[in-house]
């Protein structure tokens, strides 16, 4: 993980925006990198801040892309509680199989209420060097 301090706190920790890398646990030859807010200060530097609903998803093909021979429809790849009880970043694989296309769905929701915040990255599945 690396992180990003916009913002300076004389308190506790300082406001930062995090970017993690994870790859695909089914699908060699995809990564992702998320970037999400991480509230500091007081609150933040105990673990209880709610962080905002603000990220970023960027996933690429980092190598020869090999899909399973049954690769679910919709798959959650990625999750992450973002506060202690109430929020989570879920990202979701989709298969577009009519453009050869993987999908990936950022969502981050309340699980108490509102509309959730989305992000999408695609990567189209094509041969990966000089084959």
């Amino acid at each position: 993980m690396v992180d990003y301090v916009p913002t300076w706190k004389l308190v506790g920790a300082n406001h930062k925006v995090c970017v993690e890398a994870f790859h695909d646990p089914k699908v060699p030859g995809v990564t992702c990198h998320v970037s999400q807010a991480r509230t500091g200060g007081v609150s933040g530097s105990l673990g209880l801040a709610q962080d905002p609903s603000q990220f970023s998803l960027a996933c690429r093909q980092t190598g020869p892309i090999t899909l399973p021979a049954k690769l679910p429809e919709s798959e959650t790849v990625f999750t992450e509680d973002t506060s202690v009880l109430f929020k989570e970043t879920r990202i979701v694989r989709m298969w577009d199989a009519a453009n050869q296309t993987l999908i990936y769905l950022a969502i981050s929701r309340k699980l108490i209420e509102g509309a959730p915040m989305n992000s999408i990255s695609t990567v189209p599945v094509m041969p990966w060097g000089g084959r």
